[in-house]
């Protein structure tokens, strides 16, 4: 009894298994003509490539450097005197700033000066001798060497005597002092650094292949950390070779500031102006698709999306400008061409180019 019902389910089960196999074969037979019926066009953005003004900015990063910097201190040894300016105050041009104890020189001009005379005096008898001819022209000619000589050496102490007042090479703003009056300096003590501020330079680097872009006169702005600001500068020096080690080439420009709000030393963020292109094709950056030998885009011909090979070259935040491989009127795609193959149609929704400023 148990074995008649046990041959009795495995028999219905088989036959169940036979049904489901056999409507599973219509099933899949007929799906390819369903299938192939519900294909369609692929939904896509694009836009349509025209020609616009592109002006080719490079961003770099530069120094803030003083327009002239000096570090002042001593040209000859001696005691502190005095000090004449005051620490990051401003100075002027031949200003003086400090003073060298010259007691010593002084002694000793006192004391050349009467051995000038002297020997002036010397000369001067021995050019009446000379006359009269009392004396030989050698005799002369050593009472003048005598006193040449003299005068030489007071012209020496009177130019180390100038030396103990030291004065201000430009106008500009002097730093805290290192030193204090009384104490002995010599000429590798520095006594405070003397700086000009306005106007200031602007140092940068631009890569090598962007050399036969920049010229002198050419403007640039920049702008400095904590500061909303932007600040123009024109370049007025380029360094004539390129840097070996770095492959850039070094510029400065020049910046009014008149309200000093700029600091040397400080970093500064640059947008150098290179060339303007008025027929320039630009297109998204999520239009371009990298591939083994280069870059690709999808354009769309005849409802078909079509694979285009690409050169290209500047790319800014949003766009990247195309050198070769479009024509204006091309329509890109922008949207779904990850999923998309050449050949494959596809609806096309045209999207407003944005315009950059």
């Amino acid at each position: 009894m148990k074995r008649t019902l046990f041959y009795t389910i495995l028999i219905i089960a088989i036959g169940a298994l036979v049904v489901y196999r056999v409507s599973s074969n219509k099933s899949s037979q007929a799906s390819p003509r369903g299938g192939g019926a519900r294909k369609g066009p692929v939904s896509v953005s694009g836009i349509v490539v025209s020609p616009s003004t592109f002006s080719n900015q490079l961003s770099v990063s530069g120094t803030i450097d003083a327009g002239e910097q000096v570090q002042i201190r001593s040209q000859v040894s001696g005691v502190l005197q005095s000090l004449s300016f005051s620490e990051g105050g401003s100075v002027q041009k031949g200003q003086v700033l400090f003073r060298i104890d010259d007691s010593e020189l002084r002694a000793q001009l006192s004391q050349v000066l009467t051995r000038e005379s002297l020997a002036a005096e010397t000369e001067r008898r021995a050019g009446l001798l000379l006359q009269k001819e009392a004396i030989s022209r050698e005799e002369y000619d050593i009472a003048l060497a005598d006193l040449r000589s003299v005068k030489a050496q007071t012209q020496l102490i009177r130019a180390q005597l100038a030396k103990t007042q030291v004065r201000a090479p430009f106008s500009g703003r002097i730093g805290l002092r290192s030193v204090s009056a009384g104490e002995y300096l010599t000429p590798t003590t520095v006594v405070a650094t003397l700086v000009s501020t306005n106007p200031v330079k602007l140092t940068l680097s631009v890569p090598e292949k962007y050399a036969s872009q920049v010229r002198k006169g050419n403007s640039l702005s920049f702008s400095v950390a904590g500061s909303a600001q932007t600040y123009s500068a024109s370049i007025y020096a380029i360094e004539p070779r390129v840097e070996e080690s770095t492959r850039t080439l070094q510029l400065r420009a020049r910046a009014s500031n008149n309200s000093g709000s700029l600091i040397p030393g400080t970093f500064a963020s640059i947008r150098l102006p290179l060339s303007s292109n008025q027929n320039a094709l630009l297109i998204p950056t999520q239009a371009i698709i990298p591939i083994q030998n280069g870059k690709k885009v999808f354009i769309v011909k005849n409802g078909l999306a079509t694979e285009r090979q690409v050169q290209t070259s500047t790319r800014t935040d949003q766009d990247v400008l195309v050198t070769h491989g479009l024509q204006p009127g091309d329509t890109v795609l922008t949207t779904g061409i990850l999923s998309l193959k050449a050949g494959s149609p596809v609806n096309v929704n045209i999207q407003a180019k944005i315009k950059r400023t």
